[in-house]
């Protein structure tokens, strides 16, 4: 697999490199060892799947504070999807946004380290999301931030069709900040 680094420190993206013969094609998704040799601090303890009907539909912007913070790595198993991450770590790329497609024939994932918000929009109908979780979930530590937030400016391919309600009245970017007691970068 090849591993491609991106302007957010700790978020990777993988690339497959499938063998294909008269048969099929296999390839190797996740592997410790590469991982640690690459110095990517990362073990699976959970997996969880996210089936998604309908094309356009927006799930996130979502996170968890430490000591529930979650790496995950992320992968379209089925259709694909427009993987958004938005940098929540105190530093120089503080509400730095970067997004990838996650294509289910392309095979392709991105890892996300803790403390990196994470949504994305479905580009196709019945797109499922793999997530491969760093540490089990922890119930009442999520927290999100509003996809369509100004001062992330995050440029969405295309405008949600679906979207829980939950998701649509999450706080802006301002609030989590002053929540988090975090300090908005000279970037912005």
């Amino acid at each position: 697999m090849k591993i491609i680094e991106t302007p957010l420190p700790g978020v990777f993206e993988f690339q497959a490199n499938p063998h294909e013969d008269a048969r099929g094609l296999f390839t190797r998704l996740y592997c410790p060892d590469t991982f640690r040799d690459a110095g990517i601090d990362f073990t699976s303890t959970q997996i969880n799947l996210s089936t998604n009907t309908r094309k356009h539909t927006l799930r996130g912007l979502h996170f968890q504070d430490p000591p529930f913070a979650e790496a995950k790595l992320v992968r379209c198993v089925k259709g694909s999807v427009w993987d958004v991450a938005v940098d929540m770590r105190p530093g120089a790329t503080l509400g730095m946004w970067h997004a990838v497609t996650l294509d289910a024939k392309a095979m392709n994932a991105v890892l996300l380290p803790e403390g990196v918000a994470h949504g994305f929009l479905t580009l196709t109908d019945d797109a499922d999301v793999l997530y491969q979780m760093g540490r089990s979930y922890t119930p009442g530590h999520g927290k999100g931030i509003r996809w369509d937030d100004p001062d992330l400016n995050i440029s969405w391919p295309n405008m949600h069709n679906v979207m829980s309600e939950q998701d649509a009245n999450l706080p802006s970017w301002r609030a989590v900040l002053e929540q988090s007691g975090l300090e908005r970068p000279e970037h912005e």
